[in-house]
């Protein structure tokens, strides 16, 4: 867990919330507009959730997922104002986003080893930049300490149409039940973070509101370190 003056040399605001939520678009819209770094935690999750399955391990079986994890070496990088990430060299790219990926990513990120690994590389980014970091588990775990917590959310329904939209075939129903009942990490909104329901808003609409509560808990200030 990083120290307080770690959290007081760099800045992080954390966004959770379920699949097509929405939380990706607001989070890279919100960290061009305060210049942040914009670090995505769950294509950390699906470069590895794609490294096991093109290596045949079934996402199931969480002692080859374990062993796989220490065979491989993933580099979380940064590029201009996004943070990237390589498995053994190679930028899994759109494959990311693939049917195999989504139906096996859930299951390879319940395993705590693999959760363990990725939040400590999570955590480093802490000591580049300011960051807007966008997952399940960011302000419950990874970053506990923040004062900078958003929970977003939309009803099932929206957030399928979203994904169909996009092109993407996900079980989202089975996706919330194994990422919400997991022991490791479930996904959940933290007691102190803002809940925000895009079911009915543009994204504009939610950038506004999130820049809303942080400027009132300061952030115009901190801007002046």
């Amino acid at each position: 867990m990083p120290s307080d003056m770690t959290l007081e040399k760099h800045r992080v605001i954390a966004i959770d919330g379920p699949a097509a939520s929405g939380k990706s678009s607001v989070s890279e819209k919100l960290s061009d507009h305060l210049g942040f770094l914009h670090v995505n935690s769950g294509i950390m999750y699906r470069a590895f959730a794609w490294s096991v399955l093109r290596s045949g391990i079934h996402a199931g079986d969480a002692r080859a997922v374990v062993e796989h994890l220490h065979e491989i070496q993933m580099h979380c990088g940064v590029s201009g104002d996004k943070a990237t990430v390589t498995v053994d060299g190679v930028d899994p790219g759109s494959e990311l986003k693939s049917s195999e990926v989504n139906a096996g990513v859930s299951a390879v990120s319940q395993v705590l080893e693999v959760r363990e690994v990725l939040v400590a590389k999570q955590r480093e980014y802490l000591n580049v930049a300011d960051i807007v970091m966008e997952g399940r588990d960011i302000g419950s775990v990874v970053f506990p300490e923040t004062p900078y917590k958003f929970f977003i959310d939309a009803s099932i329904e929206v957030r399928a149409q979203r994904r169909s939209k996009e092109g993407i075939i996900d079980d989202l129903a089975a996706r919330d039940a194994i990422d919400s009942n997991r022991v490791v990490s479930p996904l959940v909104a933290s007691d102190d973070a803002v809940v925000i329901d895009t079911s009915d808003m543009t994204i504009e609409e939610v950038l506004v509101e999130i820049l809303d509560h942080l400027y009132h808990k300061g952030l115009n200030q901190l801007d002046e370190k």
